[in-house]
């Protein structure tokens, strides 16, 4: 009988938590009481936009600068087979978020990844995250 795992679940967001001052709460609750925005959620999310887009030109120039991909990666055991074999080792840097599989040992991770900084999220089973936690960084 074979066994197979569930593939691993991809978080679509990370909940982040905020202290507001009660007056500026209050102006944001007047905006969504009068239709502004569906709810406080909405607002947060519609102004970490716009500062995003404000600051699009320099985050750009970070990340040719710093070598970040930004979106989604999944390295799988066949990929990092193939990086072991033409004699090479990754420097993984991803914007969003970074999944080895499960497939992957830890001893063919260690011997294929030189390094991993990840803002955003990094998934990897507890073996793979161990035999790199000397190269993890945040």
């Amino acid at each position: 009988m074979s066994h197979t795992t569930a593939p691993q679940r991809v978080p679509e967001s990370e909940k982040v938590t905020i202290n507001v001052g009660l007056v500026d709460l209050a102006q944001v609750d007047l905006l969504v009481n009068e239709g502004f925005y569906a709810n406080r959620t909405d607002l947060v999310r519609t102004a970490i936009r716009n500062q995003l887009l404000a600051h699009a030109d320099a985050l750009r120039q970070i990340m040719v600068r710093k070598r970040y991909v930004l979106g989604q990666y999944r390295y799988s055991r066949k990929e990092l087979e193939q990086v072991v074999a033409a004699n090479q080792r990754l420097e993984i840097h991803v914007l969003g978020l970074a999944v080895i599989e499960d497939d992957v040992t830890p001893e063919l991770a260690s011997a294929a990844i030189e390094s991993v900084q990840v803002l955003g999220a990094f998934l990897a089973s507890p073996a793979v995250r161990q035999a790199l936690a000397d190269r993890i960084h945040t």
